[in-house]
């Protein structure tokens, strides 16, 4: 793997106007992410600084703001970049939480490195441009493999969600994880360890973890270390409950779902967004509730997901706005995709449920996740998905019928009910092309 020579002299000047120049560059490396990406010739969203022989009282006589009191970590007052003084972490409690800190000025950025998760992300750059690889990150970059620093790794439960998470985030690259990591993952979530994190973290590495190339993967790796048994048991109970061959020439339901993930960030253009990758994976909970006497059949698995969507969002905390986008793709998702051959009054209450006029911001992210289910099949991944352009038309419609429109009804009842058949009646007006005859294909009913 090439090594850039000279380049972190530039990066280094440019991270130190205004207040931090006095800092001693050759005790401050860049490190992390930032350094492997550059590596893997991918752009990198932050710049992170390991600060060597240093102090509190140093950085912060520079003009770097410290953020919290736990931990020795400085922002820049300009760049927003982060410094943070070289430390050594040692396990004293249980949880994410559980550890005690060191960072007096004598801990060497070989002691920094080792704490860290993954050799990947303890390489440091100095100011001339040279690499400081004391646990051989380049080598496994080279490899495409994730594996630990050291067996300190199982002393943070966070580390088995962040591993899945780089799986997902370097996909592209076919990273695999090392099997003494995934051996230690799997430590990890046998100790029972990961019950102790802080839903708020688990959740911050589920959105990182689907705003990927392949959040997929996210969910395999979880998988493979018994971790979304665990952590998302309403997914992880998909897997092996078969569908119609007709509908889903997949057939396994978790498969299924790991094909729709995938397709919201081919639609996404590369990216999932994280709002409709969330809804995607949880859209089909209820085919999980199917009793054995009817499969392959899941009728009535919408509605029966929904509280069980509804249960995944309070024990994780989510944000109000995903927890509603995830409960209306789980309902809706089906008469989306008959949306084609639904009559006008029935468009209109999937309108009124999805709650698309009074918020129609959320029809375009609905719709991205009812067409990541539809084409995230075995070999249909190419179909069309027309039933998203009407459904934007017959929201058109609707929103262009106002109660000044209905002439000679008082306000009152009589009024709503007017202004309600008149949308309807826009709605069965529009033209639904060719094809409005029954869809060939549907979600497993």
């Amino acid at each position: 793997m090439a090594v850039p020579t000279r380049a972190g002299s530039t990066h280094f000047a440019a991270a130190r106007d205004d207040g931090t120049s006095a800092l001693d560059p050759s005790k401050t490396f860049l490190v992390g992410g930032a350094v492997r990406d550059e590596l893997l010739g991918i752009p990198h969203r932050c710049r992170d600084w390991v600060v060597v022989g240093s102090s509190p009282e140093a950085l912060k006589a520079e003009g770097l703001r410290q953020v919290g009191a736990a931990f020795p970590v400085f922002l820049h007052p300009k760049t927003g970049e982060e410094f943070a003084l070289a430390r050594t972490e040692k396990k004293s409690g249980r949880g994410y939480h559980g550890f005690s800190v060191d960072f007096h000025p004598g801990v060497t950025l070989e002691e920094d490195l080792e704490r860290r998760d993954l050799t990947i992300n303890a390489i440091a750059r100095d100011q001339d441009g040279q690499l400081i690889d004391p646990y051989g990150g380049q080598a496994d970059l080279e490899a495409r493999v994730l594996r630990h620093v050291s067996p300190a790794f199982a002393e943070d439960p966070l580390r088995v969600l962040r591993v899945a998470r780089f799986a997902a985030r370097l996909a592209d690259f076919n990273f695999t994880v090392h099997p003494e990591t995934l051996a230690l993952m799997r430590s990890l979530v046998e100790s029972g360890e990961l019950a102790d994190l802080a839903s708020e973290r688990v959740w911050a590495e589920i959105t990182d973890a689907l705003a990927t190339c392949r959040p997929s993967r996210f969910v395999e790796v979880l998988r493979d270390c018994g971790a979304l048994a665990k952590l998302l048991p309403e997914v992880d109970a998909l897997f092996g409950v078969p569908q119609t061959e007709k509908y889903h020439p997949e057939v396994d339901t978790g498969v299924h779902v790991l094909m729709a993930l995938d397709m919201s960030a081919r639609l996404a253009g590369g990216i999932a967004a994280p709002d409709v990758a969330f809804a995607v994976l949880v859209h089909d909970l209820g085919k999980a509730l199917t009793p054995e006497s009817v499969l392959p059949a899941h009728h009535g698995h919408d509605d029966a997901g929904v509280p069980l969507v509804e249960a995944v969002c309070a024990r994780l905390r989510t944000p109000n706005e995903y927890r509603d986008l995830a409960v209306a793709v789980c309902k809706l998702h089906l008469r989306c995709h008959r949306a084609l051959e639904m009559r006008p009054e029935k468009i209109m209450r999937m309108i009124e449920a999805g709650d698309f006029l009074r918020r129609p911001e959320r029809l375009e992210p609905f719709l991205a996740a009812c067409e990541a289910d539809y084409r995230g099949r075995l070999g249909l991944g190419e179909r069309d998905y027309p039933q998203a352009d009407f459904m934007r038309r017959a929201l058109e419609a609707v929103q262009s019928i106002n109660a000044r429109d209905i002439e000679g009804v008082p306000p009152g009842p009589e009024l709503g009910e007017a202004l309600r058949r008149a949308r309807v009646e826009a709605i069965a007006r529009l033209d639904r092309g060719e094809g409005a005859a029954p869809t060939t294909l549907r979600s497993n009913p």
